[in-house]
């Protein structure tokens, strides 16, 4: 099967494959599909080390690459997963946050890597497509949270 066109690759230090399982344990359609070894040495790494993994985060291609020290994650990308109920945002957040992970405001947190993932709830976004007074109550209750409160988001869509 051809490799697809479009890949997102994301930068680690040393944990890329440490990373994509952490990642395929949590996450349905999610797998590690190839763990490629460097054929020589490299600026941050030797022979047989590491290199690339091949993996899917909920059936987006992504190639973890070992590059070192050099860059770190930042705020400026991140993962948007759509929940249906509080119990599988809990379940997400808590994964990425109870492995070493950071909350941070909004729905977001960041994982032991330094990935940022959002965790939002269908009904955050929903009520932000509605527009008007409901999109202002659901964006005033989320502003307050880091995870996101369902119970408290509906509340807010309601008025």
């Amino acid at each position: 099967m051809p490799s697809p066109k479009n890949t997102i690759c994301l930068w680690y230090d040393k944990e890329a494959e440490e990373a994509a399982n952490f990642y395929a344990s949590i996450f349905p359609d999610s797998k590690v599909t190839a763990v490629h070894h460097a054929p020589g040495d490299y600026p941050s790494g030797k022979k047989g080390d590491v290199l690339t993994v091949e993996f899917t985060v909920f059936g987006i291609p992504c190639i973890g690459l070992n590059g070192g020290p050099v860059f770190a994650q930042s705020e400026a990308f991140s993962f948007q997963i759509a929940t249906d109920d509080q119990d599988e945002t809990d379940r997400y957040w808590n994964a990425i946050v109870g492995n070493g992970g950071k909350e941070s405001d909004c729905g977001w947190c960041k994982d032991r890597w330094g990935l940022s993932w959002q965790i939002t709830p269908r009904t955050l976004t929903q009520a932000f497509a509605a527009g008007g007074a409901e999109a202002q109550r659901a964006f005033a209750a989320m502003m307050t949270m880091q995870k996101i409160d369902v119970a408290a988001i509906d509340k807010a869509r309601r008025g």
